[in-house]
């Protein structure tokens, strides 16, 4: 194959995997414009609202592993999907004329959807660029942000204008449509389950468990300041309005960070990357609790860069250390960083119940602080990472 038609079919596979990582990630985040709706709806409390969002969250973050080993014979392209179809077949359900059970059993059908793309898309993109996958990996990260910020954005908008159900319909729609878009875009072979990434042989034994470890203390960190920024901002002086720019300079500083962290980490290295941005991470958040209210939304965008940054250098370097088998050390790793998303805000909850907000805010940067001495023991795990790719498998 000439080296134009393998560079136009890395940049295939990367495109397919990114438009369905943002699609499945914007339907994880649109799902939170409904709660309100639906608690009107079928009269729910705040405790069940919870159960509601577990229903999908936990069917996404539990099901990561065993549907990566019970579809590891298909293909991406069949793969990636039927991912996105189970996931727009789930919000049929939910918008289908079925009332709460309806609702449920739909949340279940697409969390199982959704838990099929992570590990699918994320073993694309590194069989398709080999030992270079550190970068493509970091967009294929961003991408989920960019679908985080649409999806719920168009919801937002429908919402006043149709009833939910409508909305949900036309989110299955762009779903099913995007299912026909991956058909040229996505490869119609198996792909190797151990990618080509440089790493010795038998490197990543015991470093991955370390990895895993700092994935899902960033995402707790992640988690635990988001619970508290809203609260933040209005003790600060702040208002609704002024809670959602503060959210959305966050956000734009997040997505900025994993665009580009996975080039901070291809030239400080996986432990000095990580080092910056876990120790800035822990700066800024205590900053954040000493200035007034125009300081810290400053600071935000900022903040944001280094707090989802860290994420895209964590994920490149899962094919290093996988030892093996790939695709599977893709659905430990999610699996891990979801199941921690879904604890966190419980755990600095009650800290800050027991203590204050403050003290909770405190945790979380005290969590990022605490990766610092921990990503040092990943040092001779690592091997140095050849300025080539192979020709993957």
């Amino acid at each position: 194959m000439k080296p134009g038609d393998r560079w136009a079919r890395k940049k295939k596979s990367l495109a397919g995997a990114c438009l369905a990582h943002a699609l499945h990630d914007g339907y994880t985040d649109a799902l939170y414009a409904f709660m309100p709706v639906w608690q009107a709806e079928f009269g729910l409390s705040y405790a069940a609202l919870a159960i509601i969002r577990a229903l999908y969250y936990g069917t996404m973050g539990g099901l990561q592993i065993p549907a990566d080993r019970a579809l590891r014979g298909l293909s991406p392209r069949a793969a990636l999907i039927l991912s996105t179809v189970l996931a727009s077949a789930g919000l049929l359900i939910m918008a289908a004329p079925f009332g709460f059970a309806g609702l449920c059993v739909g949340l279940v059908v697409a969390g199982i959807g959704s838990s099929i793309q992570h590990p699918c898309g994320s073993m694309l993109v590194t069989a398709s660029y080999g030992a270079a996958s550190r970068h493509p990996l970091g967009i294929y990260n961003f991408s989920g942000d960019l679908g985080k910020a649409a999806l719920p954005a168009l919801v937002a908008v429908l919402l006043p204008l149709l009833a939910w159900q409508p909305v949900l319909g036309l989110m299955a729609a762009l779903g099913l449509a995007l299912s026909v878009a991956l058909v040229p875009l996505a490869p119609a072979t198996p792909i190797a389950r151990t990618a080509a990434t440089g790493a010795a042989s038998g490197q990543g034994r015991g470093g991955f468990g370390i990895l895993t470890t700092i994935g899902a203390l960033d995402t707790a960190t992640r988690m635990g300041y988001l619970l508290f920024l809203p609260f933040l901002i209005h003790g600060q002086g702040g208002d609704t309005a002024t809670v959602g720019l503060a959210l959305a300079l966050l956000f734009v500083g997040g997505a900025f960070g994993k665009a580009t962290c996975s080039r901070l980490g291809e030239r400080l290295g996986v432990v000095g990357s990580v080092m910056a941005t876990e120790a800035a991470t822990a700066v800024l958040i205590a900053a954040t609790l000493v200035t007034p209210l125009t300081p810290t939304l400053i600071l935000l965008p900022l903040l944001g860069i280094v707090l989802n940054g860290t994420s895209s250098v964590l994920y490149g370097a899962v094919p290093e250390l996988s030892d093996g088998d790939t695709g599977r050390a893709f659905a430990v790793f999610y699996t891990s960083v979801i199941g921690s998303g879904g604890l966190a805000p419980i755990l600095y909850g009650a800290i800050a119940d027991h203590s204050s907000q403050t003290v909770g805010m405190l945790a979380s940067a005290a969590t990022a602080a605490l990766i610092v001495p921990l990503v040092l023991t990943l040092r001779p795990h690592l091997g140095r990472r050849p300025s080539a790719a192979p020709e993957p498998a």
